[in-house]
């Protein structure tokens, strides 16, 4: 039950709603061509597309990757892109579509170099609380993957990705009501899960 405090209550920031706001202003501009309101808008928009990967993937350097990937994607889809929920919501779902592709690709195995392996740092907390941390970071992913789609989304788009439950309804196609009854269900599914993984 401890690992549920992994999914806090994020409360809204200035900054998000002032990120939010620029982010509505912007990406109209950015269909139309205008170059500087897209690196605007991706200046925006970064610091909240990688954190949600940090936490879905567990990893920076792969959260760096897929932030990338959703980018990449969202510049391709953009003119399709009409306004009919925020564009921090629609920006979110293609991140959290490329995380879940790169969970379903076969993984490929790199040998840890020398190199890198004398740079570890001594200063990390000790190996047993780290170790500790990740597994119940591990544990969270893992019961995550198991929920159904439509409910993994809800809980990772509203702790993970900060959305607010009225845009996950415009994404989803459902009230507000019936996001709330899949995240207290989702909720209640993970809580089983980690139960059961200790």
């Amino acid at each position: 039950m401890e690992s549920i405090g992994a999914l806090p209550d994020p409360t809204p920031a200035a900054d998000t709603a002032k990120s939010h706001d620029s982010a509505e202003a912007l990406w109209p501009l950015a269909v139309e061509g205008d170059r500087a309101a897209a690196e605007r808008l991706a200046a925006c928009t970064y610091q909240t597309v990688f954190a949600a990967l940090v936490k879905l993937s567990g990893d920076p350097d792969l959260a760096a990757d897929l932030t990338q990937e959703t980018y990449r994607k969202a510049w391709a889809a953009l003119p399709s892109f009409r306004g009919g929920s925020a564009f921090s919501s629609w920006l979110y779902r293609i991140a959290y579509t490329t995380y879940l592709n790169h969970v379903r690709r076969p993984a490929l195995i790199v040998p840890l170099d020398e190199g890198k392996a004398r740079r570890l740092s001594s200063t990390d907390p000790p190996p047993n609380e780290t170790l500790r941390r990740k597994e119940e970071e591990s544990q969270v992913r893992r019961a995550m993957l198991t929920l159904p789609e439509e409910l993994a989304f809800a809980v990772t788009a509203r702790y993970w990705g900060e959305v607010p439950v009225r845009e996950i309804a415009q994404v989803q196609g459902i009230s507000s009501v019936a996001v709330r009854k899949r995240l207290k269900k989702a909720l209640g599914l993970l809580a089983a899960a980690l139960e059961v993984a200790q």
